[in-house]
C-alpha cells in the first residue's frame, strides 16, 4: 500500500479561557508532504515580492499590505492546500463544569479531536505542527496524542504532533491569517464604526472565493476551505 503523507498546520485564535472574547477559532491548513517545499518557497517568494520579509499575521494586516495578502489568499485557492477550522460561537457561556469535566483544557482537547478528525484515511499519515501559545504546551501535546492514541486503538495515522513558532513556517502564518479573518467576521468587527478597510476586503475576497460566509459555516462534506460551525452545549439553567 502507498502511504500517502500530509503536514497539517495547526493555529488557535481567541483560545484562552478568561479573554472576555465570546468567539473561539482552532484552525489548520494542511498540505501533502511532497508539495512542502515548493509551496514553502513559493509563499516566501510573495512575501519578498511585496518587501515583507515578516511574520504573516492577521493582526498585522494593513491598507498598505492589502495586496500581499490579497495574493496569499489567491494562492492557496489556486494551489494543493487544504484549510479546515473549528469556529467557537457562545465561547463565554459555555458550562465546563456539565459538559467537560470541570475543565477548560478539556474543552480545548475535545476541539482538537473535531477539528482532526476528518484526517482518518487508511493509506494517509500526518505529522501535525502546532503553534506554542504557553508553557503548558508539553503537557497539552501530549494529552493530544493520548487522545488520538485511544480512539484509534493504537493505530493512530498521526504519526507526530509537535510545538512549533509561527514565525518558522509559512504555512502557520497563513493559517493566522484565515482563521483571524473567520473571528473578525463572527465577532462583528467588520460592522463596526472604524472597521479596518483591508481586513473587510480580504474577508470579502475569501468569501468570493470559498462561496461561504465566514460567519455561518461551511457545508460538512466540504475539502477546499472547510468551517465547522460548533455551537456549544451549554447549560440548563441559561
Amino acid at each position: 500500500m502507498n502511504i500517502k503523507r500530509y503536514q497539517i498546520y495547526c493555529d488557535e485564535s481567541h483560545h484562552l479561557e478568561n479573554d472576555h472574547s465570546p468567539v473561539m477559532v482552532i484552525g489548520y491548513i494542511k498540505v501533502e508532504e511532497e508539495q512542502y517545499d515548493r509551496i514553502r518557497e513559493d509563499l516566501e517568494a510573495i512575501k519578498l515580492r511585496h518587501h515583507t520579509p515578516a511574520e504573516i499575521k492577521w493582526s498585522k494586516v494593513s491598507a498598505s499590505r492589502q495586496a500581499l495578502y490579497a495574493e496569499l489568499i489567491a494562492y492557496f485557492f489556486a494551489n494543493p492546500l487544504w484549510f479546515r477550522c473549528v469556529l467557537v460561537k457562545y465561547k463565554d457561556k459555555l458550562d465546563h463544569d456539565q459538559f467537560n469535566g470541570g475543565s477548560h483544557d478539556n474543552f480545548y482537547y475535545k476541539l482538537v479531536y473535531f477539528l482532526l478528525r476528518p484526517n482518518h484515511d487508511q493509506d494517509c499519515c500526518y505529522r501535525v505542527f502546532l503553534d506554542v501559545k504557553d508553557t503548558r504546551g508539553r503537557e497539552k501535546l501530549r494529552k493530544i496524542r493520548e487522545v488520538f492514541h485511544n480512539h484509534h486503538q493504537g493505530n493512530s495515522p498521526f504519526e507526530t504532533f509537535q510545538h512549533l513558532r509561527s514565525h518558522d513556517s509559512p504555512l502557520l502564518e497563513l493559517t493566522d491569517l484565515f482563521i483571524g479573518a473567520i473571528a473578525y467576521k463572527a465577532l462583528g468587527n467588520h460592522e463596526k464604526p472604524g472597521a479596518n478597510t483591508a481586513k473587510v476586503a480580504l474577508i470579502q475576497q475569501i468569501e468570493r472565493l470559498s462561496g461561504y460566509f465566514l460567519h455561518l459555516g461551511t457545508e460538512p462534506w466540504e475539502q477546499k476551505f472547510n468551517i465547522f460551525d460548533h455551537q456549544p452545549k451549554q447549560s440548563s439553567n441559561d
